[in-house]
């Protein structure tokens, strides 16, 4: 008898796949996304048809110190040469407007700066490895933003400047 669960609610990629849920195998997204790269691309489907599941699943393949088991069993896992140069070889940004709400504009702006802190503290100990070069802009904009709450225009500039580049 099979013991897997339904993933009713459950948007992160590694928790769904490590707790045992059915999971439809979407992996080949990140096949296509590479082999059809675009400077950005744009996911549209009806609200619970997955954005954020898809997304975490991206960030869960792409993102430094991945835990590459995740994909043993699905289908990009056959493409040893792709996950050889993509897996777990970049910081990535994952930003999700999910919890960003409030009775009014304020609100919902402290909200989306709580976002975008959060992230950037998250990569914070990229910033401290070496293994990464960071724009001098991002050095200063991530550590403020680590640090306190600064203007609006700081998490604007947070978002451009967090980006880094692998040495």
């Amino acid at each position: 008898m099979n013991n897997m669960k339904l993933p009713v609610g459950i948007d992160q990629f590694d928790k769904l796949i490590k707790s045992g849920f059915y999971y439809v195998d979407k992996t080949r997204l990140i096949e296509q996304l590479l082999q059809n790269w675009g400077e950005v691309n744009l996911f549209t489907r009806p609200r619970r048809f997955g954005k954020t599941l898809n997304m975490s699943m991206l960030k869960s393949f792409f993102e430094i110190g991945t835990d590459k088991t995740l994909f043993d069993q699905l289908y990009i896992a056959a493409n040893k040469e792709l996950c050889e140069e993509y897996m777990g070889q970049y910081p990535v940004i994952f930003l999700s407007l999910k919890g960003v709400d409030g009775l009014n504009f304020e609100e919902a702006k402290s909200m989306l700066k709580i976002t975008i802190r959060t992230e950037a503290q998250r990569h914070y100990e990229l910033k401290k490895s070496g293994k990464v070069t960071l724009k001098k802009k991002a050095k200063k904009g991530t550590y403020k933003i680590r640090i306190t709450a600064a203007k609006t225009s700081k998490y604007q500039k947070a978002v451009k400047y967090v980006t880094v580049k692998v040495k």
